[in-house]
């Protein structure tokens, strides 16, 4: 009797509201997780980088299609690069290994275009829109590598 009428109804109370917390941040974490390649993946130098530099790295590594239509405005257009990606990586041999760029590593216009990316995608913003705001946010530093 004392399990019907009161330990039932508390039972049945911590599992809604507990199903009901974890649903709702479950749900928000999950919504905007980006891919990141594994920091094992990262030539020596990426991994003794700062955090910040790493997660750039694992970023572009894993979200080419993201990075291949965002501008650096850090002047590398002069060393040939065409997009923030390239800052990052200079090629995909036909075996999928991917050949790096070490300029990022001594970069920071490079990396927080790239964190700046990172956040606006975690908050839902398109591609269309962060690039938007890499143009306003970083053309006063130079060019745009971009053709």
């Amino acid at each position: 009797m004392l399990f019907k009428r009161i330990l039932f109804p508390l039972l049945i109370g911590w599992l809604v509201v507990g199903s009901a917390l974890s649903g709702c941040s479950g749900q928000a974490a999950d919504e905007h997780v980006l891919p990141m390649a594994p920091r094992s993946q990262m030539p020596a130098e990426v991994q003794s980088a700062p955090v910040t530099v790493q997660q750039a790295y694992q970023f572009a590594v894993a979200n080419p299609d993201v990075l291949q239509r965002l501008p650096c405005y850090c002047g590398c257009g002069k060393i040939g690069h065409t997009s923030n990606y390239a800052c990052y990586v200079a090629g995909v041999e036909a075996s999928g290994a991917v050949k790096f760029d070490s300029h990022a590593l001594g970069c920071s216009i490079c990396v927080d275009i790239t964190q700046d990316a990172m956040r606006l995608l975690k908050q839902g913003q398109s591609v269309a829109d962060i690039k938007q705001y890499v143009d306003a946010a970083y053309a006063k530093y130079g060019a745009s590598n971009m053709p």
